[in-house]
């Protein structure tokens, strides 16, 4: 057995080129920077009470919107109000959950998450660290 564990890989005149190594990486990094800007320019809705109340989240899952109908709400009963802000947050959590698994999708192989569709990084709620 050799006393260098890097000719395993290659090296030590080996086949192991470094400096492909190292583009290969920046290749990488760039794809994942790509996929993020993608992300942070894609938007998805969620939806409650038929849409009563929907809420816009960009693919970062930053809220970018909401939109509450009109005629569902009076503004004067607390009960009215709690109830809103329920299906606010509802809407929100059915869009961060869209912009989970998009993100998922996007950045999972780029960012260590797995294969596609091998149920890698879609698995494990707020991926993204938000």
């Amino acid at each position: 057995m050799s006393q260098n564990p890097f000719e395993a890989l290659g090296g030590a005149g080996g086949g192991l080129d470094m400096n492909a190594l190292l583009q290969q990486a920046q290749q990488m990094q760039e794809q994942l920077q790509q996929a993020q800007e993608r992300l942070a320019e894609a938007e998805v809705e969620g939806t409650v009470a038929g849409g009563t109340v929907t809420v816009r989240v960009n693919g970062v899952g930053e809220l970018t919107g909401v939109n509450i109908k009109t005629g569902g709400f009076d503004g004067t009963d607390a009960d009215d109000l709690t109830d809103l802000g329920d299906m606010i947050v509802a809407a929100y959590r059915d869009a961060k959950s869209q912009a989970d698994a998009m993100a998922g999708e996007a950045l999972g192989p780029l960012a260590g998450g797995g294969l596609p569709g091998a149920g890698g990084s879609g698995d494990l709620p707020g991926q993204l660290g938000f």
